[in-house]
């Protein structure tokens, strides 16, 4: 099982009983109970640029970045100078974000909590958290005959709001699913305005954690704990598990195409796939260290980044892959492709345009 410390950092469009689950709350309401984070705003920070950051991704020609106690921020085209967000209405920590367009854009994490913004993530407004989410899910389960399912939904219930979303993938304005602890997996067709777990689409009967999911037309992958892997190919309607080529966690989850992938995760392991996960390739020329995130660059390379602040190319037609020239770097929790010759870097000291550094002749 992968260590905890993990959980940290990282569609479905069928109907379930006749249409959608409505969580019952609004956009903006916080219901009784849940932990003061889920009730409290996001602190301002002095340098938001320093704080611990985990994810980002982009919004047209600016970046949005999330991190720790709701941090959200935002910078130009060149990510070097960052603000923070007028309004995110928690405190909890953010794991993952992702943006269809200039303005909307969505976020998830800790507590249960999805959030969204029309606005190129400088407002932002809670659609699900975990009181919410326990609720639909004890909903669905009261009128299924797995007993299992039963048992899963009133533990949900009875544990609190506890378990994060890792992460998140929407094909439009309306298609949604996100994924995170213990087999949480929740779709929307509406944009977020209504969620509904379809947990039991998954052969996960352990309800191991799923770490990554991404998608291109009609199909969906996930990937997680102790080797999950999962495919979709009818936009999230039924799934079907994958056999993993490695049995420790994949933490990383690149989609070229509908049929390319590329897998990593613990200890440095990194695989590609060409036939939607059927058959697999190892990836050689990685050090033993748990890579982090795993991002589609420019020209058909994916960008892959370890713990450690190394990171490494995958090109086209290759099965071995190219370590980057980079100065070093703190522990690392994702890199991004900034231009041909920058990156952007998360790191625990906070969020870094790193210049490549030409190759040794």
């Amino acid at each position: 099982m992968a260590p905890a410390l993990d959980l940290s950092r990282r569609h479905c469009v069928a109907t379930l009983a006749g249409g959608l689950l409505a969580a019952p709350f609004t956009a903006h309401a916080v219901p009784s109970g849940v932990p003061e984070a889920l009730a409290r705003p996001a602190e301002r920070v002095a340098k938001p640029q320093d704080a611990v950051l985990l994810a980002a991704a982009r919004a047209g020609e600016r970046w949005v970045a999330v991190g720790e106690r709701g941090l959200v921020v935002t910078a130009d085209a060149t990510a070097r100078r960052w603000t923070q967000a007028a309004q995110v209405p928690v405190s909890t920590t953010l794991t993952a974000v992702r943006f269809i367009d200039t303005q909307r854009g969505w976020a998830v994490g800790h507590g249960g909590v999805v959030l969204s913004t029309q606005d190129g993530g400088e407002h932002w407004l809670r659609q699900l958290d975990g009181r919410m989410a326990a609720q639909l899910t004890q909903t669905q389960a009261a009128s299924s005959v797995n007993p299992r399912a039963q048992a899963e939904a009133q533990r949900l219930v009875a544990d609190g709001p506890d378990k994060p979303f890792l992460d998140l993938y929407f094909s439009s304005a309306h298609e949604g699913c996100v994924v995170g602890a213990y087999n949480l997996c929740f779709q929307t067709v509406d944009g977020g305005a209504h969620w509904a777990p379809i947990s039991e689409r998954l052969d996960n009967p352990k309800a191991l954690h799923l770490y990554a999911i991404a998608g291109q037309g009609q199909q969906r992958y996930i990937a997680g704990e102790q080797g999950m892997l999962f495919r979709s190919d009818d936009a999230g309607r039924s799934f079907q598990r994958l056999t993993s080529p490695y049995v420790g966690s994949w933490f990383a989850l690149a989609l070229l195409d509908a049929q390319t992938l590329v897998v990593a995760g613990l200890r440095g392991h990194a695989y590609l796939s060409h036939n939607g996960g059927q058959q697999w390739t190892a990836l050689d020329g990685a050090p033993p260290v748990s890579f982090v995130s795993a991002v589609v660059a420019p020209g058909g390379n994916v960008l892959l980044a370890n713990q450690a602040g190394q990171l490494f190319l995958l090109k086209p037609g290759q099965t071995t892959l190219t370590p980057l020239p980079m100065p070093a770097l703190p522990p690392t929790q994702g890199a991004w492709p900034l231009g041909p010759d920058q990156v952007l870097v998360l790191t625990a000291q906070g969020a870094l345009a790193v210049p490549l550094q030409k190759a040794a002749p």
